[in-house]
């Protein structure tokens, strides 16, 4: 699949290495911790590890399985990362003395509960690029000020389809029965590269339907989407580039529950106003569907997995979504361009990174 970008600027040539000291993540929680429970809460921050690896060196540090520790979300191996973490208090003595070159604990408190997965709130990023010459670190404010504004394509990001990124392929011939995967994690991380590659199939579509009506006349917009001529006056008229269909199934933003469209203009409004947002289907069962117009164009690209849904749990994820606590500055006399953002979890932040580079990152 050829990405296709929000932006329409050139490439801009830099150096983005995923080191501890160019790329760092801090989790934001979902909830302030009670200070008091059977939990051990820690402030762990971690570096060119896996948040499985970090798991399993204080599992074995305090005697405690893999399985006991909480946490909210998996961080990526490369860069520097804080997380919580949570284990029952009963291990606290056993992890007084811990000490790691590359895991530090930073702090600690408790609370009445474990930590589960998607308990955090958001994640915050600080990307340093470097090799930036001044002209290109104006391109990339000016371009992180747009994204600010009008929001970014939530793509999945290519940590999801493995080092060779064919995980997807992988996982389709698991569910036609092509290949047997006796794992099941690798079973599940398979089938969710697949998951996630249809999605990123969908909303490349939906950019390509804002850059037609961007760059050509009525007839001309009209011929090449098979849409009537009515219909593109009213995309047209809608204030953001990506367009809100009938039927699409949209969610209120940040936190809310999904919905059908049945008003485009409204929506259209409200989506511009940050209030809303569009979403796609992970394909699968037990989850919402796109109805009318919008589910035709769904099932042009899902309607091979149609086959498949009683083998997958489904849900919908946000299509667009939006940075906040941007900051940024170019330091002209190092050639480093520095910034820092919050996106919601689930969210990568090297899908940002590629809409404002234009160049897709790989592992």
């Amino acid at each position: 699949m050829k990405r296709i970008f929000f932006l329409n600027h050139a490439p801009i040539e830099v150096l983005f290495t995923k080191n501890a000291n160019d790329f760092v993540v801090n989790e934001i929680p979902l909830y302030e911790f009670s200070g008091e429970g059977e939990h051990l809460v820690l402030h762990v921050r971690k570096k060119d590890l896996t948040t499985w690896q970090m798991v399993q060196t204080l599992s074995e540090f305090c005697g405690a399985k893999v399985r006991d520790f909480g946490y909210a979300g998996l961080k990526d191996k490369d860069g520097m990362t804080t997380q919580y973490i949570s284990i029952h208090k009963s291990y606290e003595a056993k992890l007084e003395g811990f000490e790691h070159e590359k895991i530090k604990i930073l702090s600690k408190t408790y609370h009445n509960n474990k930590i589960k997965i998607g308990h955090l709130r958001q994640n915050r990023f600080f990307i340093r690029l470097k090799r930036v010459h001044k002209v290109d670190g104006q391109k990339l404010s000016n371009a992180l000020k747009i994204l600010q504004h009008e929001g970014y394509p939530n793509f999945f990001g290519y940590q999801r389809f493995g080092r060779e990124g064919n995980n997807y392929l992988l996982g389709r011939d698991i569910l036609s029965e092509a290949k047997r995967e006796r794992n099941r994690k690798k079973r599940d991380l398979f089938i969710s590269a697949y998951q996630s590659y249809l999605f990123n199939t969908w909303l490349n579509k939906r950019l390509e339907i804002g850059h037609i009506l961007t760059d050509f006349d009525d007839k001309e917009a009209s011929s090449a989407l098979g849409f009537d001529k009515d219909l593109i006056k009213e995309l047209r008229a809608q204030p953001h580039f990506l367009k809100i269909l009938d039927g699409d199934v949209l969610h209120h933003y940040p936190a809310g529950k999904p919905f059908v469209c049945t008003d485009t203009k409204e929506e259209a409004q409200r989506f511009a106003r940050h209030e809303i947002t569009l979403t796609g289907w992970l394909v699968g069962n037990r989850s919402m569907r796109s109805e009318g117009f919008s589910k035709s164009m769904e099932d042009e690209i899902y309607a091979q997995a149609e086959p498949f849904l009683s083998q997958m749990d489904g849900g919908r994820r946000f299509a667009w979504s939006f940075l906040e606590d941007v900051e940024f500055h170019y330091k002209e006399d190092e050639k480093w361009f520095e910034m820092h953002f919050s996106l919601q979890k689930g969210s990568y932040a090297t899908t940002v990174l590629e809409e404002l580079l234009h160049m897709v990152l790989e592992a």
